[in-house]
């Protein structure tokens, strides 16, 4: 599982000399976590109650987009259909990036979310970016599953074992009496270990049998399939019979259009599905980029908006990314809190204005620092 620390600390006294406090203490001198330091731009500001009300609109944003992020992974991992996972990978990207990749080297991208913008109008562009996104899934995903679901329903039909199994394409015309207004042909499906019973008394279970009339068509590890022609007016009793001697006749009526149709909408449907694949996969491979970097940019969003509120004005704070080493996970806790555990009810250093709002990053474990987790675990089904 790909696990990643969205973080800031106030600079001290400059974002500069955090950004390399931090490296010192949980790179440098003891590997505990992959560092990366992230710009932000200079984003407005706004009011302290837009601040605050943005703050959770964003967790509730954050937590959609997410959704979203993973339903198209998950849906993508679904329709590939026992592909690699390398093949999965191959096309989630997010800007042409492996994900981890785009999140380490992340740059705001200023033509999707201009800068000058308020804050609360880059969440409203994110929210209906992800949710026009959405509802277009929901659409397409619904399409391509119909015809997917018709067709396996067909396939079910085609496979399994004999007891239940469309048997169209195990017969031909010339195993069945088709012109006699008295006569009728059966399939009877005998278990493999009584296919010498059943030769033996066939004949027997009931009158009007016509004798030498059995013929196997086809076998496989548990069953056999066999014919018998009889008299039509016989024939409920001679299922009774041959039920109490575990040998079951399949209901079937040998009907050569109702064959070729099933056969035209098998074809069709495998067309359908085949035309509808390559259209689908690059879509969810777009839509994918779009709506993963869309949701960076929310917890871009929140770092920013939660750092202001934490640290106060004006701006200057370090955000930064740790993705801690394997079974390092408590020791990183035990550095960060070791690091920070200044700022625990302390008020920022050089007469900065402090905002102490209660239920900031309500929800989520309190940290002296700004604190977010994000799990790159995509196509898994969380």
């Amino acid at each position: 599982m790909a696990e990643f620390w969205l973080v800031s600390a106030p600079g001290d006294p400059t974002p500069e000399t955090t950004w390399s406090r931090l490296q010192l203490r949980t790179s440098t001198q003891s590997d505990l976590s992959e560092n990366h330091r992230i710009h932000l731009p200079d984003l407005k500001v706004g009011t302290l109650d837009i601040l605050v009300g943005l703050s959770d609109d964003l967790g509730k944003i954050d937590t959609y987009v997410e959704s979203v992020v993973r339903k198209i992974a998950n849906y993508l991992s679904d329709i590939l259909e026992g592909d690699s996972q390398e093949k999965l990978s191959e096309n989630l990207k997010a800007n042409g990036e492996d994900p981890q990749r785009y999140l380490a080297n992340f740059h705001w991208d200023v033509a999707k979310y201009p800068v000058k913008q308020p804050l609360k109008n880059l969440s409203d562009i994110v929210s209906k970016q992800v949710s026009q996104i959405d509802a277009d899934l929901k659409t397409r995903s619904s399409q391509y599953n119909q015809v997917r679901q018709s067709l396996q329903s067909l396939e079910r039909r085609q496979a399994g074992n004999m007891m239940t199994r469309n048997l169209a394409d195990l017969v031909s015309k010339e195993d069945f009496v088709t012109d006699s207004e008295y006569l009728t042909t059966l399939l009877v499906v005998v278990p493999r270990s009584l296919a010498g019973d059943w030769r033996l008394s066939y004949e027997k279970l009931t009158d009007m049998v016509v004798p030498r009339s059995s013929k196997m068509l086809h076998e496989d590890n548990d069953h056999c399939l066999f014919t018998v022609t009889l008299f039509r007016k016989v024939v409920d009793e001679f299922k009774l019979h041959a039920r109490e001697n575990k040998f079951l006749v399949r209901d079937f009526s040998y009907d050569e259009n109702s064959m070729d149709n099933e056969r035209s909408e098998m074809q069709r449907l495998e067309s359908d599905k085949r035309k509808q694949f390559g259209p689908l996969v690059r879509w969810l491979k777009v839509n994918f980029s779009e709506a993963f970097t869309a949701w960076v940019h929310v917890k871009m969003l929140r770092v920013f908006v939660e750092s202001v509120l934490r640290y106060g004005l004006p701006v200057n704070f370090q955000a930064m990314l740790l993705k801690p080493h394997k079974k390092t996970t408590r020791k990183l806790r035990d550095a960060l809190d070791e690091l920070y555990a200044h700022l625990e009810g302390a008020s920022n250093s050089g007469g900065q204005e402090v905002v102490d709002i209660p239920g900031i990053t309500t929800g989520q474990e309190y940290y002296p620092y700004v604190y977010f987790l994000l799990h790159l675990d995509l196509g898994e089904n969380r």
